[in-house]
């Protein structure tokens, strides 16, 4: 079971060589020998090859290459929407934001216990509105520096995950493969998930790269915001995708446009309105040869159903009259959830 380690690292040291270039003081090694570029072929001590999750179906990524765009609010809701089509799938959540996890906070699980273990030693899933899930910080302890009143106890929401890229990549894989999916399941347990959406950090460091290289992925789905700086992120992190072989399904862009209450015009707030040949971001979208799966329009109401820990696509649902923006944002996640659906059963019967 993954614990939290404290590390300590010393590497200033006392005093510096004066005539060295490195800043950090540290040693240097003429007589290392350089590191030399692995041979490909099926050595020893290679990767191994690429496996499905244990008790999961189907596997779709999330990932946004760039923080701040909604990408885990859109993961949550996604599950959801996954959850409620007429099929009736058994969809999970898997939070691999090491570093940054939000999937508690937008299912409404902060501050649970940690999870329980199988008697092979697997985690076993935390539940909330029907959907399982794991992340790493169900398994964090309570930072004892978090300011409390003596009436609230330390939680683990301030708790930082300092680890090096090892340990980091040793966490990714029991996340990935020693987690009981089936046991998470309320129906049918024994055949555990159809769909595990899987949240991926920011960026194209380590944890992508090892789901790219050890797990088999049915869809990928790249969530931007409709500005060019997003999108020079997007297009790096679609370029690594591709590299490693992986599907991709298609583009969501996320707060595309904003619908007045009073009119059911679209505002196209930040000037990129995809569906406008001539405009800079449509341009850029159409370079990186990548379909548009959907656009959610701006609706106040997504971001507090998670801070509140509902998904709007279930609290939109449950509600029995909700605002133009919300109805055309929840045919839109829906289409969305179809589209990856039917894309997955495709591929399957192929």
């Amino acid at each position: 079971m993954l614990r939290s380690h404290s590390w300590r690292r010393s590497i200033f040291t006392a005093s510096l060589p004066k005539s060295h270039e490195n800043p950090l003081g540290l040693p240097s090694n003429n007589t290392r020998i350089p590191p030399q570029v692995p041979r490909r072929g099926p050595i020893t001590g290679g990767l191994p090859s690429k496996r499905r999750i244990p008790n999961v179906k189907h596997v779709v990524l999330v990932s946004s290459c760039k923080g701040g765009v909604g990408k885990s609010t859109f993961a949550t809701n996604l599950a959801v929407s996954l959850s409620l089509l007429p099929q009736r799938l058994r969809v999970g959540i898997l939070d691999l934001d090491i570093f940054g996890p939000s999937i508690p906070t937008l299912m409404g699980l902060k501050g649970v216990e940690e999870p329980d273990l199988t008697p092979d030693g697997a985690l076993i899933p935390i539940t909330n509105h029907g959907i399982p899930t794991m992340s790493m910080s169900y398994l964090l302890p309570p930072s004892p520096s978090t300011p409390r009143t003596d009436s609230e106890p330390p939680t683990n929401e301030d708790t930082p995950v300092v680890w090096r890229g090892l340990m980091v990549q040793k966490a990714v894989q029991q996340l990935l493969f020693q987690t009981d999916w089936s046991a998470g399941v309320s129906q049918g347990a024994s055949s555990g998930l159809d769909v595990l959406v899987v949240d991926l950090p920011p960026g194209t460091g380590d944890i992508p790269l090892s789901v790219g290289q050890l797990v088999d992925v049915d869809s990928t789905i790249i969530i931007t915001t409709p500005d060019i700086l997003s999108l020079s992120d997007v297009r790096r992190g679609v370029a690594m995708f591709r590299k490693l072989d992986i599907p991709l399904t298609g583009l969501v862009i996320n707060n595309a446009y904003f619908i007045c209450p009073n009119c059911t015009e679209r505002h196209y707030l930040f000037g990129a309105n995809p569906n406008d040949e001539e405009n800079m971001f449509a341009k850029d979208v159409q370079a990186m040869r990548m379909g548009v799966v959907g656009e959610l329009p701006l609706v106040m109401n997504v971001s507090r159903g998670g801070e509140n820990g509902v998904p709007y696509a279930l609290s939109a649902r449950c509600s029995a009259k909700d605002t133009e923006p919300g109805n055309v944002w929840q045919a839109a996640m829906k289409n969305i959830a179809v589209r990856i659906w039917g894309e997955i059963r495709h591929k399957a019967n192929n």
